[in-house]
């Protein structure tokens, strides 16, 4: 880590990923520090507000390590394999009350962020979603938390921490992850070029040939079908926390292009990780 000026100058992450792993740590924390019954359910999914914090300390610690160069195998990358790892770890891990899982949650991000930005790692991890760079392996850490957090935002009756500028730190998580993600029986023999625009900045292109998915950090050319989107709508579709027909009634969600059809189609070509 070099000084100029007195500060210290962290080249390992994009400018504002550490502070976003911290705030965003933070802001849990302070959910789960506020009376938070910690047996409310999360809405729509099996959870109660007390497993959902015990995973966010579980995968905290676990990027952590990753981070600090210890391998960590955490299924086989597959949703499926990820939600039994996941299931098993709860099963043995059985802390459940709001302190002190606060605590973890802010300590392990923390450590992350500080051995990414630090430079601990040399080129590429293995993480749960596959292979990485250091700062794929934050955004995914931030992509994480933020998932997680808002379903506890949302048992517990408090607003959520998401917001533009987070989504735009996650996306090189969203665009590593997409590939190993896709949903097969909805990609076979598809043929398409998308163009996804982020609202306010941000965009790539998703192109599939005779079913195979690749994700391209800009849109290719003369796309079939694009889609602007309003940020946080987009983290939220693609974490599976919120379906398309509401952001399209509400007009978060604009699409353009020769084939307009094959909007509708793109949210189930992926299988929320």
């Amino acid at each position: 880590m070099d000084s100029v000026a007195g500060q210290d100058v962290r080249r390992a992450l994009p400018d504002g990923l550490g502070s976003a792993i911290r705030r965003t740590a933070e802001d849990i924390a302070a959910l789960l520090r506020t009376d938070a019954d910690m047996v409310r359910r999360i809405p729509g999914a099996e959870w109660s507000a007390g497993e959902a914090a015990a995973h966010l300390a579980l995968a905290n610690e676990l990027m952590a390590q990753i981070a600090a160069g210890q391998p960590r195998p955490y299924g086989d990358g597959t949703p499926q394999s990820l939600a039994e790892a996941n299931e098993r770890s709860l099963t043995e891990f059985t802390e459940r009350r709001a302190e002190p899982l606060a605590a973890m949650i802010v300590e392990h991000a923390e450590v992350c962020a500080k051995a990414l930005e630090e430079g601990a790692l040399e080129g590429t991890v293995v993480t749960p979603l596959g292979t990485m760079s250091p700062p794929e392996l934050g955004a995914y850490l931030l992509t994480h938390m933020l998932g997680h957090g808002y379903d506890l935002a949302r048992a517990l009756g408090r607003p959520h921490m998401l917001d533009r500028a987070r989504v735009a730190l996650a996306l090189p998580f969203l665009l590593r992850a997409m590939p190993r993600v896709t949903e097969p029986r909805n990609t076979a023999g598809m043929n398409a070029r998308y163009a996804i625009r982020l609202w306010g900045g941000g965009s790539f292109g998703v192109t599939l040939t005779d079913g195979v998915v690749t994700v391209d950090e800009r849109p290719t050319a003369g796309p079939d079908c694009t889609i602007s989107i309003e940020p946080v709508t987009f983290l939220l579709m693609a974490l599976g926390r919120q379906g398309q027909v509401s952001p399209l009634l509400r007009g978060r969600i604009l699409v353009r292009g020769r084939k307009p059809w094959l909007a509708p189609r793109f949210p189930g070509l992926f299988t929320a990780p």
